[in-house]
Parts: C-alpha cells; sequence; structure tokens
C-alpha cells in the first residue's frame, strides 16, 4: 500500500536511509522528520507491505512562476528495501510518488542520482524518467 508517511514510521524510514547512506550513522534526530510531516510542501511517502515499511521517496513541491504558475516536483531518497529490491516496489512506489505530484498540479518532477550503475539509470527510464532533456548540476558548501 503506498502512503504518507506517518510518525510511527520513522524508525522504518531511518532503517531505510541507512541503507541508502551506509557510512552515515543511523538518524536518530526526529526533528527534519517532523518538519517534513508537518508541511504542505513535502511529501515523505511509503510503500508498505504486510504491515512493513519496504520503501520510501521523498518528494518536494516547488512554487512556480512560469507554467502558469504550476508548481514542480523533485524526487529525492528512493529507496527499496534491499533484500526486495528487483521485485516491482520500486516502480510501485515510483508510480504513486509520480501521481501525488501531478494531483499537486506539478508541471514536471525532477531527480538526481548518485549512481553510475546503468541499472539504476534503467530503473528510473522505466518510471517514466528522461534523461536527454537537461542537464544537471550541483554545487556543495566548501568543506
Amino acid at each position: 500500500m503506498f502512503r504518507e508517511a506517518r510518525t510511527e514510521d520513522f524508525t522504518a524510514i531511518a532503517g531505510l536511509y541507512h541503507q541508502l547512506h551506509p557510512e552515515e550513522p543511523v538518524l536518530t534526530d526526529r526533528s527534519g522528520f517532523d518538519r517534513i510531516l508537518a508541511s504542505e510542501a513535502f511529501r515523505l511517502s511509503v510503500l508498505e507491505v504486510d504491515g512493513d515499511v519496504v520503501a520510501t521517496t521523498y518528494l518536494n513541491l516547488v512554487p512556480n512562476l512560469t507554467r502558469g504558475s504550476r508548481p514542480y516536483a523533485v524526487v529525492e531518497n528512493v529507496v527499496v528495501e534491499e533484500s526486495r529490491r528487483g521485485t516491482g516496489l520500486g516502480q510501485q512506489i515510483m508510480a504513486g510518488t509520480l501521481q501525488a505530484a501531478w494531483d499537486a498540479g506539478c508541471y514536471k518532477v525532477m531527480l538526481m542520482t548518485g549512481s553510475k550503475r546503468e541499472s539504476t539509470h534503467a530503473f528510473y527510464r522505466a518510471c517514466g524518467f528522461r534523461d536527454d532533456v537537461k542537464q544537471a548540476f550541483q554545487a556543495r558548501p566548501p568543506a
């Protein structure tokens, strides 16, 4: 079942994020999580199977002054539980995430991946994303 995250999902989502970035400590500070859940601009979603949270995505809705003032969205932190990858759950949660963006009136949805694996790129293409439309750039603060 695709649904918006609830406060009791914190531990499961923190565990999934640790699978995404195993070099980082497991998230214990709930303050960012609580801010996300309280905001209309953010959609933290989960996929639940047999009562277990097995996947998550984070959709950021961004107000916009072009395209008829329709918002756009950015997807971040797409994670499927390691033992369940390759079973179609990723496509299920991405379909729900995209539908949430379309329901919010977004004219486009963007995402970036740090993965260099062709299988990851093929997954996003299979979900409806195109990699031939724009070039992404990223800046980070100096160390």
